[in-house]
């Protein structure tokens, strides 16, 4: 179907394009393009200057004389924005409609916020903003009649993100977006869709602000082909926002916390309330990503009573006090009563079916037959006689709690030894901690399993429990077993298997009888529309993918596996693993690939030693030696003398992937908000605040002043996840404390 679609072009025969500013760079890619595909083009461009004085025909006029010297259709126009009905006027005189205007006209006047003038305020305003306004209010009606219509909006980085210098202009292009949103939503039982771009390209306004280089690399022609699919009729997009530029295209979306409710009804809202839910109201955990306002809010008015109970914010009361029924004092550390699993090679088999394993590849089986000389448990089946820890929690003193509102968020396993195929196993459980998420409580039960004596594996179960919460608690454990996101390139390996439509059927007889996997009726009061795939289910698939791929199915290698549950997977659905391998570590997700949603997030299996060995003299050949270990055994010398003010400064997380031959060769971190600071080897424990992925040899070209590590942003030789922002600080760390 890719294929066929990509054969048909996109044409704009019998349409009429308008474009502002259109007398040079982006505005000029725009109008060539469109009329090349057929559209009649209204060649907008008042020909002044970058600032906004002058003007001149010229400008419109050569672009108008390129298009019909090439045998298309143009006119030109060379009203101010500001006039925006003059120039849909010219569009209807000579081609009698109009079906779509891209907005794109612009002037820059950089100031510093405290060297603006009233005029540079008013003229950026004007031009961008009410201009885009001015010329779209006057085809408005003619797009409504025609119920037809296409609008662009151009937007720019410094308006999403900000850029020293430009309060002016970041205010007025933010103002677009605002703007193109809410005619997204008017527009739409119209048929007229308007998007919003935020382009980085050559031309008048940006070659003040980048250097030659750079500008050469991000053509207007980079970024002409996404404003002419989006204005395609065939193109359903709308309310959409876009960065572009150099060839590559991104969509935007907001995300948002879960936040907090910070009073209850009819009592007082004070700012002491604000403070002490400061770190949840900010924890980006289980954010969510909203399309508008009203579902948060009308959430919270349930929440607080209904809509017409709801009374202003009284000026005195009782300050607001938590009605949870969780005492992490009572809980936390309670043994739950021992688990005693006593079973056959029968369950060992059964799991392995459920987790999709199969007779039609003989690899599998050594899982699947038990006369198999290699007859092994997979590795994963360790969770099967810990499980019923899960449903032990209402033994546990100080967890009042909603157990019908109990998920299961994440979970994490090792394995000390290789599980028997069969005997008696008996585990051990322990509240570990409880954590306060304000809408609900974390529960992290800890499960210990031995074989006899011999301890075989632990699991930690991340529970969380909905509206448990706001009982006063900590927000953070040391005893979470964290998640580690992958690295920022594309994945090692990717291998995908087909879920049964009866897999959540076959998955259950392991003993989690859970009717959300089975009982349509009851999936449905959960929010389902089908029942879905246990996410441990899901955990079993990704992890027989990884021991396969890296350890030949060898169950002696694995060592540790630990995933978040992101989104439900409908059995029939396929799971595809994407793996990065980095040492003995695979990163992993999991994503249904139908929808391409990630289901397994922040995951990863630790392996056994599978790759290095040792040298002859006894030493760990971990890997070959770098240029750039020098930089950071020298960075961790410093740190060790002044880390503690260093945390204070810089309080962030650096992680660096280092490349050789296009593979990471090494891993690196830089903790600067834990304890005293310190430096290691290896993926940051902590989540990190920026990762920075670049070559060996481009690293010490940047230490050392060779390479501007802007350029090398822009080329694509240094690729940065995470907050950009805090990478400024990384020049106090290099240059200070790192000085060869």
């Amino acid at each position: 179907m890719a294929g066929i679609m990509s054969a048909v072009p996109l044409l704009f025969d019998r349409k009429v394009v308008l474009v502002t500013g259109a007398g040079g760079g982006l505005g000029r890619a725009y109008a060539l393009l469109f009329a090349e595909r057929g559209a009649s083009v209204v060649v907008n461009d008042l020909g002044g200057d970058i600032k906004g004085g002058g003007k001149s025909s010229s400008a419109a006029d050569r672009v108008v004389e390129e298009i019909r010297a090439k045998g298309g259709n143009a006119v030109a126009s060379y009203d101010s924005v500001e006039e925006g009905e003059k120039i849909v006027q010219t569009a209807l005189d000579a081609y009698g409609k109009i079906d779509i205007i891209v907005n794109n006209a612009g002037i820059l006047r950089d100031r510093s916020f405290a060297r603006i003038s009233d005029l540079d305020w008013d003229l950026i305003q004007r031009v961008h903003l009410r201009g885009s306004f001015k010329v779209t209010r006057a085809a408005w009606n003619h797009m409504k009649n025609q119920k037809y219509g296409r609008i662009i909006m151009t937007a720019s980085t410094s308006g999403i993100y900000g850029n020293f210098g430009q309060a002016n202009y970041s205010a007025a292009k933010l103002g677009l977006l605002g703007l193109a949103n809410t005619l997204a939503i008017e527009g739409r039982k119209y048929n007229i869709q308007c998007n919003t771009i935020a382009p980085t390209a050559g031309s008048r306004l940006t070659q003040t602000i980048l250097p030659q280089d750079i500008l050469d690399a991000f053509k207007p022609e980079f970024v002409a082909p996404l404003v002419v699919w989006l204005c395609h009729e065939s193109c359903q997009e709308n309310g959409s926002l876009f960065e572009v530029g150099a060839g590559w295209i991104g969509k935007l979306r907001w995300e948002r916390t879960l936040g907090a409710i910070v009073r209850q009804k009819n009592q007082q809202m004070t700012p002491e309330a604000v403070r002490d839910n400061w770190e949840q109201i900010c924890d980006f955990d289980n954010a969510i990503k909203p399309k508008s306002y009203q579902d948060t809010f009308y959430e919270v008015l349930n929440k607080l009573g209904t809509n017409q109970e709801i009374s202003t914010n009284p000026t005195s009361g009782p300050v607001q006090t938590s009605t949870s029924n969780v005492n992490p004092v009572e809980a936390i550390g309670k043994k739950m009563p021992s688990i005693v699993y006593t079973y056959t090679h029968l369950q060992p088999i059964l799991y392995a079916l459920g987790v999709g394993m199969t007779t039609k590849d003989p690899d599998h089986l050594k899982f699947l037959f038990e006369r198999n000389e290699e007859f092994s448990c997979l590795p994963t089946f360790g969770v099967i006689p810990a499980q019923s820890g899960m449903f032990d929690l209402a033994s546990v003193p100080g967890l009042i709690i909603d157990f019908t509102k109990v998920l299961h968020g994440e979970q994490y396993l090792e394995l000390y030894k290789p599980l028997p195929t069969s005997g008696t196993l008996k585990s051990e459980c322990t509240i570990a901690d409880i954590l306060d998420k304000g809408s609900g409580a974390v529960i992290l039960v800890d499960i210990h399993t031995y074989n006899g004596g011999d301890l075989v594996c632990y699991n930690q179960f991340s529970l969380f429990a909905v509206g448990a919460g706001g009982f006063g608690g900590k927000r953070m454990s040391d005893k979470v077993k964290v998640i580690v996101h992958p690295p920022n390139r594309p994945p090692d390996a990717v291998m995908s298997d087909v879920t049964s439509i009866n897999q959540a059927a076959l998955y259950r007889l392991n003993g989690d009888w859970n009717p959300l996997h089975i009982d349509p009726s009851f999936a449905a009061v959960g929010g389902f529309r089908q029942p879905i795939l246990h996410g441990l289910c899901s955990m079993g698939f990704a992890a027989r993918h990884v021991l396969k791929q890296y350890a030949n199915n060898d169950v002696t290698k694995f060592k540790a596996i630990k995933v978040r549950f992101a989104k439900p997977v409908i059995p029939g659905q396929t799971l595809e693993t994407e793996m990065w391998k980095e040492g003995n570590r695979i990163h992993l997700q999991t994503k249904v690939k139908e929808n391409n949603e990630v289901v397994l997030t922040g995951a990863y299996v630790d392996l056994e030693d599978t790759v290095y060995k040792p040298r002859d003299n006894g030493t760990d050949m971990q890997r070959e030696e770098l240029q750039s270990d020098v930089v950071f055994t020298e960075i961790s010398r410093r740190i060790k003398d002044v880390g503690r003010e260093m945390v204070k400064k810089v309080n962030a997380i650096f992680q660096w992937d280092i490349t050789k031959e296009g593979r990471t060769a090494a891993q690196w971190t830089i903790d600067l908000k834990n304890g005293s600071g310190e430096l290691y080897q290896g993926a940051a424990r902590h989540q990190a605040d920026t990762t920075f992925t670049l070559s060996d040899e481009d690293f010490m070209q940047i230490v050392s002043g060779k390479l501007n590590p802007q350029k090398a942003f822009f080329s694509g030789k240094l690729n940065i996840k995470g907050n950009i922002m805090h990478s400024q600080k990384l020049e106090v760390i290099l240059k200070d404390y790192a000085k060869l």
